[in-house]
């Protein structure tokens, strides 16, 4: 996956990258400027009978696939304590479907269904919105100001964000839609949605209070010792008039939902850390039968993950 050509497009990413430093107070070596604390798990892919009618895409072709899975929480500071109310939500959830050798697709989900902005430049600035706020200083301060004129980021924050009593217990949803072709060329727009086998379950906040800092990471290595851990992939379908090109617009809920497949994580993966510095998930699907719809978070997130992981790997040598 090659940067972007495009200098402000890559003027653009390079701030995004040093705005998530400057927020969570300089730069981490070896992590990630955002969802630094992770963990990787492998397993395998099953598709569902009724996946081919909506993409002929090759992990929807094959009896299984095998997959990596990061889960995460969202602050760039890798030693972010689990029930942190703040910094720890929205947590990640990025899937890799290994396709062949140095062949792959991804998807890359958050836990809360909805983007605080349409376009990377908002986001940026929305991200120093949050780095001028004093907390102490005068109101309204500088991210009241922001979220006062935008409506779609102030509902992203305020969108509720409780802690589950695990990450096999959590949902979780790609941002932007996708575009799902099948065999015959009929097309579809659809979202992710990566939902828990076992159900959702959440912690209240005096529960969550007394849990350990590494809480959701340990009940996770303990958990997937014993039992896989399970989700089901679903298609939300998106209905002809329907907004696919902008990641703060959410469809009702009463549109179809179509289940694209099982992913069983059996397996926490070997040479963890090491692994996941190196290990660059790509937003954008870049398979037969599975395209990026005309989203403009798209691009700018795939350079910003590329930055990212190229300074990862840089740190590890």
């Amino acid at each position: 996956m090659p940067l972007t050509t495009d200098e402000k497009l890559l003027n653009l990413s390079r701030d995004v990258v040093a705005a998530f430093d400057k927020a969570d107070g300089g730069v981490h070596p070896g992590f990630r400027p955002a969802h630094a604390k992770g963990i990787l798990l492998t397993g395998a892919f099953t598709p569902s009978k009724e996946a081919t009618s909506l993409t002929r895409a090759p992990h929807i072709q094959r009896p299984s696939t095998p997959i990596t899975v990061r889960l995460s929480n969202f602050a760039g500071i890798p030693t972010v304590a689990d029930n942190d109310q703040q910094n720890a939500s929205p947590r990640g959830c990025a899937i890799r479907f290994h396709l062949d050798e140095h062949v792959h697709t991804d998807i890359v989900a958050h836990s809360v269904d909805t983007f605080p902005s349409r376009t990377a430049e908002e986001f940026l600035e929305f991200l120093n919105a949050l780095i001028a706020t004093d907390p102490a200083g005068p109101h309204p301060n500088a991210i009241e100001q922001f979220l006062g004129a935008h409506p779609a980021a102030l509902a992203f924050v305020q969108a509720p964000k409780p802690i589950p009593t695990s990450f096999a217990k959590e949902s979780f949803f790609a941002v932007s839609a996708f575009k799902f072709i099948n065999a015959g060329g009929a097309s579809q727009y659809g979202r992710y949605r990566i939902l828990p086998v076992a159900g959702n379950e959440y912690l209240d906040d005096a529960a969550a209070a007394a849990k350990s800092p590494d809480f959701l990471f340990d009940e996770l290595k303990d958990r997937v010792a014993r039992d896989p851990v399970k989700f089901r992939i679903v298609i939300q379908l998106a209905k002809d008039g329907d907004t696919t090109d902008d990641a703060t617009v959410r469809w009702p809920e009463d549109r179809p939902q179509l289940t694209l497949g099982e992913i069983a994580l059996t397996a926490i993966a070997p040479d963890n850390p090491a692994e996941q510095q190196r290990l660059i998930f790509d937003p954008i699907p870049r398979v037969d039968g599975i395209e990026a719809s005309a989203d403009p978070l798209f691009e700018p997130r795939a350079n910003v993950y590329l930055l990212s992981g190229r300074r990862r790997r840089a740190a590890g040598h």
